[in-house]
C-alpha cells in the first residue's frame, strides 16, 4: 500500500443506519471516512423498530451503547395472538433470564433514535465528513483506490467504497444489476400518542396479531409516551415497490374478519405511510475489488424477522473486525467480511419470507401455526433463538472459517 493510498479516506455511500454504523466501525480502525448521502439532510424515515440482543452487542462494539440504551424501551415479553379469535399462539419472556442467556436485552426504539445515536457517535470522532444532496451515479476503481462520481460531476477518491445506499442501491445496481422481488405485501406504519392508544392494549411488549393474509403489530416507544402501530396485508392489486401516502379506507377494507380487540389498531392513526415491500434473492458475492456492499444494499429483506437494522449494524462491526485481524489489508478483509456475512444474512432474508407465511396462514395452515409453540418453555424458545441472538463481536468472524472456497 502506497503512502498516498494510506492517506485516502474510506467512502461510504449512504448516511442511514448502515452507513453511519460503517463509518463508526471504520473510524475505530483508524480510517477517516467520507459519507455521501443523497437526501438534503441526514435522518431516518419510518417509525419503530425492534432490537434484539445482537443489536446491543453491535451498539457496544461501535461505542454508542449508552446512547442507544437511553433511548430504548425495554419490553417484558414478545407475544403472538391469533387475530381471529384472540388465541395466544406464543409468549416469550424477555426478562432477566433472557438477558442472562444472551448478554443483552430485547427492546423497541424509534428508528430515528437509532440513527441519532450513531450520528452522535460519528460526529464525536471528528474524523467523519458528511456530504448531503450527493447522489452516487458512477463508481470506478484501480488497484489502489476507488473513485465515486456524484450527480453534479464531483469526484471523490477513497481507499475503498462501502455501498450502504439502501434497498435501491446504485452501487449494487452497477456491480450486480439484479432485480428486486416485489412481495405484494403492503405495510402501513404510524405512531400514536399514548393518550389515544387503547388502554387494554398498552402492554410493555412487542405484540403481534396474526390473521389470514394480514397481521398487526404494536409496541411502546419513547418511554411509553407513544405506540408504534404496523399493519400488513396482501394487496389485491399489482404493487410497485415504494413509499406513498396511505388511506384509512384502504387499511380498513383488508381487516374485516379480525377480532374487535385487534381491530382497534386500524382505527387509531390520523395519518399513515404506505410501504409496498420488496426484497432480493440472497447473493454469494458482495465484494468487487475495493468495493463492497453493506446493510440493505447487500441483503434487502422483508420485515418479518425484525432484523433489518440489526443486520446492517452487524455488517459494520464485522467489517471493522475483518480489517483489524488483517491489519487493514483491504483485499483480505473484504474477502473475510463477505464470507462471514453471506450465509447469515441470507438466512435472515429466507427466514423472513417463511415467517411472513406463518404469520399470514389461513385454513389448516392457521391451525398448524397455532399449534406450533403450544407448551414450549422459555428455555426452548431461547434455544431456537440462539443462532440469531447469540451473535457478538467475539464470534462475528467465525462463519468465515467455515465458508472457505464457498464462493464462485
Amino acid at each position: 500500500m502506497s503512502v498516498e493510498t494510506k492517506e485516502l479516506p474510506v467512502i461510504v455511500a449512504g448516511g442511514g443506519i448502515g452507513g453511519l454504523a460503517a463509518a463508526l466501525a471504520l473510524n475505530r480502525q483508524g480510517f477517516e471516512v467520507v459519507v455521501l448521502e443523497q437526501a438534503p439532510e441526514l435522518g431516518e424515515i419510518g417509525a419503530g423498530i425492534q432490537l434484539g440482543p445482537n443489536a446491543f452487542h453491535a451498539f457496544d462494539a461501535l461505542g454508542v451503547g449508552p446512547q442507544a440504551r437511553a433511548r430504548a424501551v425495554y419490553t417484558d415479553y414478545m407475544v403472538m395472538h391469533d387475530a381471529v379469535d384472540e388465541y395466544q399462539v406464543g409468549k416469550i419472556p424477555t426478562d432477566e433470564a433472557f438477558r442472562q442467556r444472551f448478554g443483552n436485552p430485547y427492546a423497541v426504539i424509534h428508528r430515528a433514535d437509532v440513527h441519532l445515536s450513531l450520528l452522535e457517535g460519528a460526529e464525536a470522532t471528528g474524523k467523519v465528513r458528511f456530504h448531503t444532496n450527493t447522489r452516487v451515479v458512477n463508481v470506478a476503481q484501480d488497484e489502489h483506490s476507488v473513485t465515486v462520481t456524484d450527480q453534479n460531476g464531483q469526484r471523490y477518491q477513497g481507499v475503498a467504497l462501502i455501498g450502504a445506499d439502501g434497498v435501491r442501491s446504485v452501487v449494487r445496481e452497477q456491480l450486480v444489476g439484479d432485480p428486486a422481488r416485489v412481495t405484494g405485501h403492503v405495510v402501513y406504519r404510524a405512531v400514536v400518542d399514548k393518550k389515544d392508544f387503547p388502554v387494554d392494549l398498552q402492554w410493555n411488549a412487542a405484540s403481534i396479531w396474526v390473521g389470514p393474509n394480514c397481521h398487526l403489530v404494536h409496541y411502546p416507544l419513547r418511554g411509553g409516551e407513544q405506540y408504534n402501530v404496523v399493519v400488513t396485508f396482501h394487496s389485491r392489486q399489482q404493487e410497485v415497490w415504494g413509499v406513498t401516502e396511505g388511506s384509512k379506507e384502504e387499511v380498513q377494507s383488508y381487516f374485516q374478519g379480525i377480532c374487535a380487540k385487534a381491530r382497534q389498531l386500524i382505527d387509531l392513526p390520523k395519518s399513515w405511510k404506505r410501504w409496498a415491500t420488496a426484497d432480493r434473492e440472497p447473493i454469494e458475492r458482495w465484494t468487487y475489488g475495493r468495493i463492497t456492499l453493506l446493510g440493505d444494499a447487500a441483503h434487502p429483506t422483508t420485515q418479518y424477522m425484525a432484523q433489518g437494522a440489526c443486520m446492517a449494524m452487524e455488517d459494520a462491526v464485522t467489517l471493522g473486525e475483518a480489517l483489524r485481524v488483517h491489519n487493514r489489508d483491504w483485499t483480505q478483509a473484504l474477502d473475510t467480511y463477505q464470507r462471514a456475512r453471506v450465509a447469515r444474512t441470507g438466512r435472515i432474508v429466507l427466514s423472513s419470507r417463511e415467517m411472513g407465511r406463518i404469520y399470514h396462514a389461513k385454513g389448516v395452515e392457521r391451525l398448524i401455526r397455532n399449534d406450533l409453540w403450544r407448551g414450549r418453555t422459555p428455555e426452548r424458545f431461547y434455544d431456537a433463538m440462539e443462532w440469531l441472538y447469540g451473535w457478538n463481536v467475539s464470534n462475528c468472524l467465525d462463519a468465515a472459517k467455515h465458508h472457505q472456497g464457498a464462493l464462485v
